[in-house]
């Protein structure tokens, strides 16, 4: 089936990067502050070439996984940082026209995310960016991200959240903080764009969440009763919960037929698009599987049309 996979990942080029505690073994793989980050098909863009084929899909939209985001460093080395990931990123996929990157913007440093945002704005090789969805990053509604947002909004762009490792200690064992501590992290930025009305207000930008939401769509309800009710912290929305979170994108990566069901019941038929989280264990191989139950039509929906509009194209 022709369509895009909008949630995938590839290691940036940094081979010919001297920034402090990055280094390339041996194999080309990335060892950053002591740690390899894997896994190999990563630095291997024709490998997710062939995913595609696979497939049977058409392209994919390609951002750094979150051991690239690096939150703890300095603005000042942030900045070197994720001029240096994006650049490495562009040459990754440099002549596979399939393979479609996002701009990483550091959420924890918003002004370092506005100056990069700045400089790869007019490059038209971006299908958008991608920032870290909770960690580190400076809460969603903050009054210094609204700079950012102005102009995300001015340019009409497509802003892809993918969660960054979870603060959450409690989450160490049992492979907690990607099982749990992932999807918490996106509802949580989720809850910072819809009761600081970002979403509301900047209405032109297109928010992706991965993960089929994390554990939005079940919440939701929630979210509603206690803005219904009034209660204690809980602003007067212009827009209600769950009218917000109807303007989110939300890929298929839920695992779970029941839940992607849940997923256009809470935020649209026209808003679910195709994730595979390629190359990751927690993702899948077949990611037109989690949509398949819902007939042929809305299969090619959700990886033509609602990806397109997703990413601003028309068909």
């Amino acid at each position: 089936m022709p369509g895009i996979d909008i949630h995938t990942h590839l290691a940036p080029d940094l081979r010919t990067v001297d920034l402090p505690q990055v280094e390339i073994d041996d194999n080309a793989v990335a060892v950053l502050d002591g740690g390899r980050v894997g896994p190999v098909d990563l630095y291997h863009p024709e490998r997710l070439e062939r995913y595609l084929d696979s497939a049977g899909l058409d392209e994919a939209v390609v951002s750094v996984p979150p051991p690239f985001y690096r939150q703890h460093l300095s603005a000042p080395d942030a900045m070197a940082w994720t001029r240096a990931v994006n650049e490495g990123l562009l040459t990754a996929v440099a002549d596979r026209p399939r393979l479609t990157p996002l701009a990483y913007l550091p959420l924890e440093h918003p002004e370092v995310a506005a100056v990069e945002y700045e400089r790869i704005a007019t490059d038209a090789r971006w299908a958008g960016v991608v920032g870290a969805a909770g960690g580190r990053s400076t809460s969603l509604d903050a009054v210094e991200l609204q700079p950012l947002w102005r102009r995300l909004d001015e340019d009409g762009r497509t802003v892809q959240l993918h969660p960054a490792h979870s603060p959450d200690r409690r989450l160490e064992p049992y492979y907690l903080a990607n099982l749990l501590g992932n999807p918490v992290e996106t509802t949580v930025a989720a809850g910072q764009l819809v009761f600081g009305e970002v979403l509301s207000t900047y209405r032109r930008i297109r928010i992706v969440l991965v993960h089929c939401g994390g554990c939005l769509p079940t919440v939701v309800g929630r979210w509603e009763r206690g803005h219904a009710t009034s209660r204690p912290g809980v602003p007067r929305l212009s827009v209600t919960p769950a009218e917000a979170v109807r303007a989110i994108y939300v890929d298929s990566l839920a695992h779970d037929p029941a839940v992607v069901d849940l997923a256009v019941s809470v935020f649209g038929a026209d808003r679910l698009v195709l994730g595979s989280d390629w190359p990751f264990p927690m993702g899948t191989d077949d990611p037109t599987a989690a949509v398949a139950h819902r007939g042929a039509e809305f299969a090619r929906q959700v990886a033509t049309e609602n990806a397109s509009a997703a990413l601003g194209r028309r068909l």
